[in-house]
């Protein structure tokens, strides 16, 4: 079995769709609730014993007496997972009204753009924030795949790690004083060094800016270390980077990578 956790984004949906629809492969989507559940069988059109309900962030894996079978029994024998996890965060309706009524004025100053878009901020929702969702969320669901016996993780991370100065990292924070639950691709690399000495076999996969454009349009250039960011276009489709889990599942072999 492979087993595609929190497929019911747009990264993750079509990650998910491509695996139901590979006849290689025996499918679960694992989601937290039933409303991710319902999104995800309207995205794909899966069955409904494709898509299990359970949240393994909320699992105990310590008081085995206890509860010695935390997880659905749906999800035993499975092989390989698929983690698609990440904090997303939702803009301030207040910072675009704020760059709309400087439009006027930026039209008029030459060189300038009409919207500069990193004046809008954004924010996270209430226990939604980078440290939990991609650093601990992502923690337990690696040491849930060891307690499933799960050979192969591959793990969609993010471009741009190890620059800890990125725009990324701000995101969520206060402008003036910098405090705030950001550093989203800093928790994302703390969770693949968390899995790299997992004892896991992985695949991490650092994709560029993502576009909902269809796949196989773009050449697709691989490197590693943030290399890739100094080029001008940076940009990926998300088919494209569902296309790579694939491949990964397919044929890494035995071999751990990661890579840009």
């Amino acid at each position: 079995t492979s087993l595609a956790y929190n497929p019911a984004g747009r990264t993750g949906s079509l990650v998910f769709k491509r695996l139901i629809g590979d006849s290689r492969f025996d499918v679960v989507g694992l989601v937290r609730s039933e409303a991710s559940a319902k999104k995800l069988i309207a995205k794909t059109k899966c069955a409904l014993e494709e898509v299990v309900v359970s949240d393994v962030t909320q699992m105990e894996f310590e008081n085995v007496d206890d509860n010695p079978h935390p997880w659905p029994y749906a999800l035993d024998n499975t092989e390989a997972m698929v983690i698609c996890t990440s904090a997303v965060p939702q803009i301030s309706k207040l910072s675009i009204m704020k760059a709309l009524l400087k439009i006027p004025l930026n039209i008029l100053t030459p060189n300038k753009k009409a919207i500069n878009f990193r004046d809008l901020q954004f924010r996270y929702r209430p226990g939604q924030y980078p440290e939990k969702v991609d650093y601990w969320g992502q923690k337990k669901q690696i040491d849930f795949a060891k307690k499933l016996g799960v050979k192969h993780i591959v793990l969609v991370s993010s471009m741009g790690g190890l620059d800890p100065d990125n725009f990324l990292n701000s995101i969520g924070k206060d402008r003036m004083t910098g405090e705030g639950n950001g550093d989203i691709l800093i928790w994302k690399r703390k969770a693949e060094r968390y899995l790299r000495v997992s004892g896991l076999q992985y695949t991490v996969i650092h994709p560029g800016g993502l576009v909902d454009t269809e796949a196989s349009q773009m050449e697709l250039v691989l490197d590693v270390d943030d290399n890739l960011m100094k080029n001008e276009k940076k940009s990926i489709s998300r088919g494209d980077v569902a296309n790579l889990c694939i491949a990964a599942l397919t044929e890494s072999g035995d071999k751990s990578v990661s890579f840009d």
